[in-house]
Parts: C-alpha cells; structure tokens; sequence
C-alpha cells in the first residue's frame, strides 16, 4: 500500500467525482436515506428511502447498483495506470507482480473487514469472500486481459463468461432440486459454494461473495476498462468519446431487458442480466459525469465527491472501524433533540456524513491519498 504526500497528477475529474458519489452511498449517504423512511407521509420520500434497501431475494433497486459502478470505476482506471507503467517500461511481468499483490492485499484487507472482529480461534466462521477481494480478483484479470488482447477481444471474453454463467445455471443440475431452479436454496450458485468454499457463508446456505458470482462480477471491470480505454485515446473528439459511452450504455440496457425475460435481473445471484444492466447504467452515468464535468466544464459542485473518491479505499475502511454515528450523537444531539426520537435516527446519519466528510476533506488539504 502506497501513502502519497504529494499534489495527485492530473486526471479527468468526473472519474474521481463519480467515484466519490458512489463511496458516498456506501459511507453515510445510504443510513441516511434508510432513516427517512416512515418519517413523514410522502410517498416519494418513502420510495426513495426503500432504494436503499436490498431486495431479500429477486428484484432491483438503486442501491444495488452501488457496488457494481465501484467494479465498473476500478476497471476505468486500468487503461491511465498502465499507461504510466508502459510509458516507465515496465516489463509485462512486473506489471503482473504489482496487480498480483495488490489482489493479495485487497483479499486481505476484505477478509478482515468482513470478519471483524476477526474470529482467530474459529476458522469454519471465516467468510471468504468480500467487497475489496473481488475488486482485487477483478482488476488482476481485467490487467492480464488488457496487456494482451485488444477491446473486441475483451469484450468477446466477458460475453463467453456471462452466456457460460447462463448456460451453467439452467443446464447443470443441482441435487435434489435439478437444473434451473432460480428459488434460494435450489440455485446452482449456492450450492456450489456450499459444497466448495470453505467457512462461513453470509446467508447460511448463500453467499453472494462467493465463487461462482465472481466471474460475472470480473465483467463489470472488463467493460469499465473499455470505456477507461474510450477516455483516454486522444485520437477521440470529446463528442466522440460521448457517443460511444452513451453507445455502449443503451446497447447494454437493451440486451439486459431483454435477457431478463428469461434470467431476471438480480443482485444476489449477479445474474448476467444484472451485469449488462448495471454495466449500462454505468456507462450512461460515466457519459453524463464526463459530460456535464469534463466537457462543459461545471467543475464546482463536484469538489464534495472528488474529496471522498481521492481516498475511496480510505473511507470505505475507516467507516467500518470508526463508528461516526456514535459521534455525531455525542457532538451533535443537543442540536437536534428539540425535532424529537422521531428524527434523532435522521439528524444523527447526516451529522455522521458530515463527519466523514470532514475527515477526508482534513487528508485532502494536506495531500494524504491512500492507495493500494
């Protein structure tokens, strides 16, 4: 892990606001939103707050596109990384080593993250899989891909991975309960997991972590390493660049609704439906940041999401171990307690956002920038 002291060299902002707005429904902004709810008799309030909630088993809502733009945005910084380590000379084989690592260090760092406090005497109460471990697999397979295949190979690859992930769902059996059972316990991927990957399995009999989920999830950082590659090329107009984020957007969409028919769209299960919805609307959102950010230049307003997507890996670690709730409530309560207990849950999110904020905005100004 590298700790930069210095002035962070120059990039496209959109990438590192749009990365700091999806940290930030992962770090306070969703605690938030989750505590409107039932707070007033405004339907769309409500609507709002329930988009902030994972569905149980199948269906869809904002939220569970947060995680998936992460992927997509870890895979739009692949194309600039490695042209700064081609442009060192850096041989093939150092650039593996480095990507290898840092998957190692990501693992890691997941494993405590979800094991805290780490069960050290228990190690069938392990869980393997985490948020940070895949983005270290993902961003190791999408670099080996990226140094030695060109943009149509790549994408050619993430397809075979989402119709082989389709195929294997509806075509190999499960015991007892056959093939093509999309029910929770009955899924192919579950009992996969259960049956191969060792400790403990977040929803008992499921884990949507775990092995088989993984390969779809890579695609996500497959297909953010095209649009980084859009982004980068110089030979490309701004317009053009623009054209082919929104291109790939819609295209994505469209087959996703169209898959859905047949392979609902879901998070749990990271079904390639899922995949080609959340990679569109990723591409959209990117096209709409670079857009309104880069191309038009409407810069001030993103200063609140570059400050959190400068240290995202920081935040997202510090928000575990931190507890900026408890606090909020120690600072804060004495200004909110007049609303009355109703709307402490509400005043004590937003101060504890606040307080996030504020302590990434502290390593911003005295250029601290952590990174893996």
């Amino acid at each position: 892990m590298d700790l930069e002291l210095n002035k962070p060299s120059k990039r496209l902002i959109s990438i590192d606001a749009l990365r700091g707005f999806d940290m930030l429904m992962i770090c306070g902004a969703d605690a938030f939103f989750m505590s409107l709810h039932g707070k007033t008799d405004w339907l769309w309030l409500n609507g709002l707050a329930e988009q902030f909630e994972h569905p149980e088993w199948i269906g869809f809502v904002f939220y569970d596109f947060i995680f998936p733009l992460f992927l997509f945005l870890a895979g739009v910084s692949i194309p600039f990384s490695l042209k700064k380590a081609k442009e060192k000379n850096l041989p093939k084989k150092e650039i593996y080593k480095k990507a290898a690592i840092r998957a190692l260090i990501l693992i890691g760092l997941g494993m405590l993250y979800k094991n805290a406090p780490f069960p050290f005497f228990e190690w069938d109460q392990i869980r393997m899989g985490s948020v940070l471990g895949r983005i270290g697999i993902a961003g190791l397979v999408t670099v080996i891909l990226y140094l030695n295949l060109d943009s149509v190979k790549r994408l050619g690859v993430a397809a075979l991975i989402l119709i082989a992930y389709y195929a294997a769902v509806f075509l190999v059996p499960v015991p007892g309960y056959g093939a093509g059972d999309l029910s929770f316990d009955g899924n192919l991927i579950g009992w996969f997991d259960r049956t191969f990957l060792p400790g403990r399995l977040l929803q008992g009999n499921f884990d949507e972590l775990g092995i088989l989920t993984t390969l779809p999830a890579i695609c996500l950082t497959i297909f953010g390493a095209q649009a980084g590659e859009i982004l980068k090329d110089p030979n490309r107009t701004d317009s053009k660049k623009l054209q082919q984020l929104m291109f790939f957007g819609i295209a994505f969409l469209l087959i996703a609704f169209i898959w859905n028919f047949h392979f609902p769209i879901f998070k749990r299960m990271w079904t390639s439906s899922f995949i080609m919805l959340t990679g569109g609307m990723a591409f959209i959102v990117l096209g709409l940041f670079y857009w309104v950010i880069d191309i038009l230049k409407f810069q001030k307003w993103t200063f609140i999401f570059v400050v959190i997507g400068m240290n995202s890996l920081t935040i997202y670690l510090v928000y575990r171990f931190v507890n900026f709730r408890y606090t909020s409530r120690m600072l804060f309560e004495g200004l909110y307690k007049p609303f009355g207990e109703n709307w402490m849950p509400v005043f004590e999110s937003l101060g504890a956002l606040l307080l996030v904020w504020l302590f990434l905005y502290f390593l911003y100004k005295r250029k601290i920038f952590f990174k893996v």
